[in-house]
């Protein structure tokens, strides 16, 4: 029976991966800064004492995400999480009598630094400025060096935005203003995103472990902002046209927060960004549609 240690456990990502190891009968070990977990630590500010030694796999979930940084202070953060906190766990894994077979790291597809673009693969370079996408960078980069040098597989997932019950970051906040009624598409919603379900990640992480690579994991459809809205409000959403959003998009550029949007989430909101995730589907990832799923299920 394979042991998986699972690190930021008590996230979005991590019950979903922890939830389907204990479905398959994994035995799974648990960290996070929560007292729930069978390991707590704070990986941005030490290494964990990690008192199990027949580890078979790491499934690395911890990290910073889901905000946008106005300060030195807020962007060091990203690194003291998601490169530091890495650095923490790798150097905890080397004092064991036996390393893991393999180590997963969930990163981003953020990586790639893309605002637009359409099918873009794991080849893409990695050009992200902003300090996540820089942070996971590095990261990636940290445990793909750790694992050649220690002869662990090694694989990396770099995801689009996650779906499922409660969700973080953009998808909660749009959940939020659906619900609250003052959700609006700009220009008719029709720009493609890539997306995917929490549950299919969790249920692929251990075939995938075993082999290794890097993947770009997505639900292969990439629903419009349009088909998406509808289908959580189950009724049809209002919409902004794009020359009034563009000009709320100016003032945001010259107010701040105090206005809701900027003319850089205008163009994020109004651009196809979508990834190729034909490389994983060689090793059998079969994921559902993040459509019929909504349709289905009520998130919140």
């Amino acid at each position: 029976m394979s042991f998986f240690l699972v690190t930021g456990a008590t996230g979005f990502l991590g019950k979903a991966i922890t939830r389907q190891l204990s479905l398959k009968q994994f035995k799974v070990l648990t960290m996070g800064r929560q007292p729930i977990n069978d390991i707590v630590c704070d990986l941005a500010l030490a290494s964990p004492n990690i008192n199990v030694n027949d580890i078979d796999f790491v499934i690395h979930c911890a990290g910073k995400a889901h905000s946008f940084p106005d300060t030195a202070f807020e962007k060091k953060l990203f690194f003291d999480i998601n490169l530091n906190g890495t650095n923490n766990l790798l150097k905890a894994l080397e004092s064991l009598d036996k390393l893991p077979k393999a180590f997963v790291y969930i990163s981003s597809v953020s990586v790639y630094g893309c605002v637009k673009g359409i099918e873009i693969s794991e080849d893409f370079p990695l050009v992200a400025k902003d300090s996540y996408g820089l942070s996971k960078i590095q990261a990636e980069q940290l445990v793909k060096n750790w694992c050649y040098k220690n002869n662990v597989v090694c694989t990396i997932l770099r995801l689009p935005l996650l779906v499922g019950k409660n969700p973080p970051g953009n998808l909660g906040e749009m959940l939020k203003a659906i619900n609250r009624g003052y959700y609006f598409n700009i220009g008719g919603g029709t720009a493609q995103k890539s997306m995917v379900l929490a549950e299919d990640v969790a249920k692929f992480i251990p075939i995938i472990a075993v082999i290794g690579g890097t993947y770009n994991l997505t639900d292969g459809i990439h629903p419009t902002f349009s088909d998406l809205s509808q289908a959580i409000a189950r009724k049809t959403v209002y919409n902004l046209p794009l020359i009034v959003a563009k000009t709320i998009g100016l003032m945001g550029d010259v107010l701040g927060k105090k206005v809701p949007i900027n003319s850089f989430k205008v163009q994020k909101i109004t651009s196809d960004l979508t990834f190729d995730d034909s490389k994983a589907r060689v090793f059998g990832w079969n994921p559902s549609s993040v459509l019929e799923y909504l349709h289905k299920n009520v998130l919140c």
